[in-house]
């Protein structure tokens, strides 16, 4: 089976949608942040809880909540004047992702060998 110019639009789209994403989770204070919230209560945690758990201050660990909620990895909630961000388990965004990489991988299987190792037998 070979892969089709249709194939390669839909790969081209589904980066486009994971293009937040991927900006946002690109930096390493960021991925350090989410196994901080993987590893926080299911109700989620305030800035100032976060910020204490790092050698961050509560402005900068602000920031970067700020750039994982508007990719759409992180939600919030308000208690008051409190705010918690957590993970949603149903998060689209991941799924966006995986679906990206599923897709690769599909054409991945089709492209042809390139290794050049039959052509040594």
């Amino acid at each position: 089976m070979q892969n089709t110019v249709q194939d390669m639009e839909r790969i081209k789209q589904e980066f486009q949608l994971c293009q937040k994403i991927f900006t946002a989770l690109g930096d390493e204070t960021r991925q350090y942040l989410l196994c901080i919230l993987l590893c926080s209560e299911c109700s989620g945690s305030r800035v100032v809880d976060i910020a204490a758990r790092t050698n961050l201050s509560r402005p900068a660990v602000s920031h970067h909540m700020q750039i994982l909620k508007n990719a759409g990895i992180v939600k919030t909630r308000k208690e008051g004047t409190c705010i918690y961000y957590y993970l949603d388990p149903e998060d689209s965004e991941i799924q966006k992702i995986i679906n990206l990489f599923s897709d690769i991988q599909q054409i991945m299987k089709n492209v042809p060998d390139r290794s050049g190792e039959d052509s040594l037998i």
